[in-house]
C-alpha cells in the first residue's frame, strides 16, 4: 500500500512539471506552444482567454479541454511513423538481387523532445556478389611478392566459387609521388630508379589503374605476369593516394554487389599533409583523376588525402577495406583501420604467400558480422540501438551481430529522437555495413501549426483590424501591442515594465500589456509584484519544507509565524520544553536555544540537562582531574581554569616515581582572576 501510494506522488509530481513547462513558458504563438514539448498543446478558439495573457491557449490538451476548449480546436500533432516502402527480405525485385533490409523507406514526423522507435530487419543472403580489387604496392621491395602472386586469379577464383557464383577481379598498382624528396630527381634516376642497384625499373608513378573488374581470371593472370617494380626514397607510400582514386574512379565496380579493396604492402602509408615538405599545399578533393592512360595526373600537385576523407568516401561507395601488410606494420594500419566502418586488417607473409588465405579469411569474417551505419545529416537527432541477433540475443546500445551465416536474419530497435527543430525537410540512411541496400528515412520536424497556414487579416478580432487573428490570438501590426491590439506603441513605454538597471521586461516572468506587466502563471506558486519580481516559492527550506513550515514565503524571504523565529523559521522562542522538573531552567546547567537545551557544564546531559553524574561529587571530579595532571611533566605552565574545580585545588608532590595530591578547602571566589602559575617540583 504505501508503495502504492509513493509511486502516485511520484506520477502526480511528474505531470504537475509537465503541465507546468506549457503553462509557465510564455508562448504567443502556437508554433512556440509547440516547441516547449512534446506534450503541449494549443487551443485556437476565439476569446478562449479572459485576461490579457495569451500563453494560457498553451497547456497539455487535457487541462485544455478541461477549460472548455473544444476537441477540433486544440492543435497538437503527434509524433508517428509511417513505412513507405516494405519489400519482403529475400524477395527478388526484377534483376537486382534479394533484399536484404527491411523495411527500405520510412517517413517520421517528430515533435522537438520527443522520440520514436521502430525495428530494422536484415538478412545475409546466400550467393551474394563480389567485386574484389586487388591494390598493390610495386615499390622494389614487393618483387618477389608480385612473382608469388602470378596463379592468384585462378586460385582466388577457385575458393571463391565456392562462396558465391558472381565473382570478379581487377587490379591497380601505386609506388610514391614521383617529386622530391621522395624520389631522386636527376635525369638517370628519373628514367630507372633502381640504377643505384644495378636493377632496371619502370619511373615511380603515383597510382595505376590497371584490369577494371572482370570474371576473366586469365586476364587477371596475364596482368600480373606484366607487371614491373618502381623504387622511391623514403619508406611511407602514396597508398592513401590510390585508395581514394580506387574508390571513387570508374573501375568497374557493380552496384549490387559487396565491394572489397585489398590493400597489399609492406610499408606505411602519407596522408594528409605529409606532402607539405615536397611543398604541395593544395588539399585532396576527393574526386577522381585518372588521365587516358588510367593513371593518377594529380599526384604531382594535390596532398595526400586525410584518413577522415578515406573513411567518408570508402562509406560512401560502400567499400570494405581490407588491409593485406607486413607484421611490422600491422599496428599502424590497425589504428587506420579502427576509424574505417568494416575495414580489417591481416598480417602479410613477407613474399605474399598467404596473401589467398588472407583474403578468403577476412571475406568470411566480413560475412559473418552484420552491422549498421548510419549516413547522412543527422546533428539534431539523437539515434540509439539495439541489436536482436540471430540467437535471440538482445544487446542493448549495440549495432551489431557476429556469426551470422548465409540466410540468417537478424533485427534492430530503433530509437529516434528530435531535440530541435528543423530548417526544412531531412532524410539521412540507415545501412549494413558494406551492403548495397540502405533504409531511406524522410524526416520532418512538427514545429509548426495547422491553423498559421489560415490567418485572417486584419481581422475586427483585433480592435478593428489593428492585426491578424492566427490560431485564435491576434498578431498585431507595427506600431500596435496588446492581446487585441489595444494599444499603440507611443502611448506605452516597455521601459515601464523594467526595474531601473533590469534586462528582461517584468524580470522574465511576465509579459508586458500596454506599459504594465502580466505575470505568468505558475505550478509551484504564485508570481507577482509591479514588475513579476517576487513570488511565494523561492524562499530557502528546512529540511526540504518551504520557511520550515512556520512561516510564509514573500517576495523570497521568510515571514515567521508567531512564536518561530531565524532565517528558515525552524527557531522556536518557546521555553516550555527547556524548564526541568523542579522549575529552573535546564537544570541550570545550560542554555534554551531554540527551545532546546544547550547543556554547558561538563558531563551534563539530557534534554533538560537533568543528567550529570559528576556534578554532585566534588571528590570523585576532582580525582579525575588529578589522574590526568600527573602525566604532566614538571615546569608546564597552567592556569586556574585548567585546574580548579568547584571549590577544590590541589597541588601535585614529587614522591620518586609516585605523585601525591594535596587537597585544600578554598573560600568561594572567582577563580577566572588568577593568572597562570607554575607547577614547580618540591623537594
Amino acid at each position: 500500500m504505501g508503495i502504492a501510494v509513493l509511486l502516485l506522488l511520484i506520477l502526480r509530481h511528474w505531470i504537475n512539471n509537465v503541465e507546468g513547462t506549457c503553462s509557465v513558458g510564455s508562448a504567443v504563438t502556437c508554433d512556440e506552444c509547440l516547441q516547449l514539448g512534446p506534450h503541449c498543446a494549443w487551443c485556437t478558439q476565439e476569446n478562449f482567454t479572459d485576461s490579457f495573457l495569451i500563453s494560457e491557449r498553451c497547456d497539455t490538451p487535457y487541462l485544455l479541454l478541461g477549460r472548455g476548449c473544444p476537441q477540433d480546436q486544440v492543435e497538437f500533432p503527434v509524433t508517428n511513423s509511417e513505412v513507405l516502402r516494405d519489400q519482403p527480405l529475400g524477395k527478388k525485385t526484377g534483376n537486382t538481387n534479394s533484399t536484404q533490409i527491411s523495411p527500405q523507406k520510412m517517413a517520421l514526423k517528430l515533435r522537438t523532445g520527443s522520440e520514436v522507435t521502430f525495428q530494422i530487419s536484415v538478412q545475409q543472403t546466400e550467393d551474394y556478389p563480389v567485386d574484389i580489387y586487388y591494390l598493390m604496392d610495386l615499390s622494389a621491395s614487393m618483387i618477389d611478392d608480385l612473382e608469388m602472386i602470378k596463379d592468384l586469379g585462378s586460385t582466388l577464383s577457385k575458393e571463391m566459387a565456392k562462396l558465391t557464383s558472381k565473382f570478379r577481379l581487377g587490379f591497380g598498382s601505386f609506388v610514391e609521388k614521383p617529386v622530391l624528396p621522395f624520389i631522386k630527381i636527376t635525369p638517370g634516376e628519373l628514367e630507372n630508379p633502381c640504377r643505384s642497384v644495378d636493377e632496371s625499373c619502370l619511373p615511380t608513378f603515383g597510382y595505376k589503374h590497371i584490369l577494371p573488374l572482370t570474371s576473366s581470371t586469365e586476364k587477371f593472370n596475364n596482368i600480373i605476369t606484366n607487371q614491373r617494380v618502381s623504387a622511391n626514397i623514403d619508406l611511407p607510400e602514396c597508398g592513401f593516394d590510390a585508395i581514394m582514386q580506387a574508390a571513387v574512379c570508374g573501375i568497374g565496380w557493380r552496384n549490387d554487389s559487396m565491394r572489397l579493396l585489398v590493400f597489399v604492402s609492406d610499408a606505411d602509408s602519407h596522408f594528409g599533409m605529409d606532402s607539405k615538405m615536397s611543398g604541395i599545399v593544395v588539399p585532396n578533393d576527393g574526386e577522381c583523376h585518372l588521365d587516358s592512360n588510367n593513371e593518377y595526373s594529380m599526384a604531382a600537385h594535390l596532398e595526400y588525402p586525410t584518413l577522415g576523407q578515406l573513411m567518408d568516401k570508402l562509406v560512401d561507395n560502400n567499400i570494405l577495406l581490407i588491409f593485406a601488410v607486413t607484421e611490422n606494420q600491422k599496428h599502424n594500419y590497425e589504428n587506420y583501420a579502427s576509424f574505417i566502418p568494416g575495414a580489417t586488417v591481416g598480417v602479410l607473409e613477407s613474399d605474399s604467400r598467404n596473401i589467398l588465405e588472407l583474403i578468403v579469411t577476412a571475406y568470411k569474417e566480413l560475412r559473418s558480422e552484420i552491422e549498421l551505419e548510419v549516413l547522412g545529416d543527422t546533428e539534431d537527432l539523437q539515434i540509439s540501438f539495439t541489436a536482436i541477433c540471430q540467437d535471440g540475443t538482445v544487446l542493448p546500445g549495440q549495432k551489431r551481430c557476429s556469426n551470422v551465416k548465409a540466410g540468417d536474419t537478424v533485427s534492430f530497435n530503433v530509437t529516434v529522437e528530435l531535440s530541435e527543430c528543423l530548417d526544412g525537410p531531412q532524410r539521412f540512411l540507415i545501412k549494413p555495413v558494406g551492403f548495397q541496400d540502405p533504409l531511406e528515412i524522410d524526416l520532418e520536424s512538427l514545429c509548426s501549426c495547422a491553423c498559421q497556414q489560415t490567418p485572417e487579416p486584419n481581422s475586427s478580432h483585433c480592435s478593428l483590424g489593428r492585426g491578424s487573428l492566427e490560431c485564435g490570438s491576434c498578431l498585431c501590426n507595427p506600431g500596435y501591442m496588446g492581446s487585441k491590439c489595444e494599444c499603440t506603441e507611443e502611448s506605452v513605454q516597455s521601459s515601464n515594465c523594467k526595474e531601473s538597471g533590469a534586462l528582461e521586461s517584468c524580470s522574465g516572468q511576465g509579459e508586458c500589456y500596454c506599459g504594465q506587466c502580466v505575470c505568468h502563471p505558475s505550478s509551484f506558486g504564485r508570481v507577482y509584484g509591479a514588475y513579476c519580481e517576487c513570488d511565494d516559492f523561492s524562499c530557502v527550506r528546512f529540511r526540504g519544507v518551504l520557511c520550515g513550515g512556520h512561516g510564509d514565503c514573500d517576495c523570497g524571504e521568510c515571514v515567521c509565524q508567531s512564536g518561530w523565529t531565524g532565517e528558515y523559521c525552524n527557531c522556536s522562542s518557546s521555553r516550555d520544553m527547556c524548564v526541568s522538573e523542579d522549575g529552573a531552567l535546564c537544570s541550570g546547567r545550560g542554555k534554551c536555544v531554540c527551545g532546546k537545551c544547550v547543556c554547558s557544564m561538563p558531563g551534563a546531559s539530557g534534554d533538560t540537562c537533568e543528567k550529570c553524574p559528576t556534578c554532585g561529587d566534588t571528590c570523585s571530579s576532582a580525582r579525575i582531574i588529578a589522574e590526568r595532571m600527573i602525566y604532566f611533566p614538571v615546569g608546564q605552565k597552567f592556569t586556574y581554569t585548567q585546574l580548579v574545580f568547584g571549590s577544590i585545588a590541589f597541588k601535585l608532590y614529587n614522591l620518586g616515581q609516585k605523585f601525591r595530591v594535596a587537597f585544600h578547602r578554598l573560600p568561594t571566589i572567582n577563580w577566572v582572576n588568577f593568572g597562570p602559575f607554575l607547577l614547580t617540583e618540591l623537594v
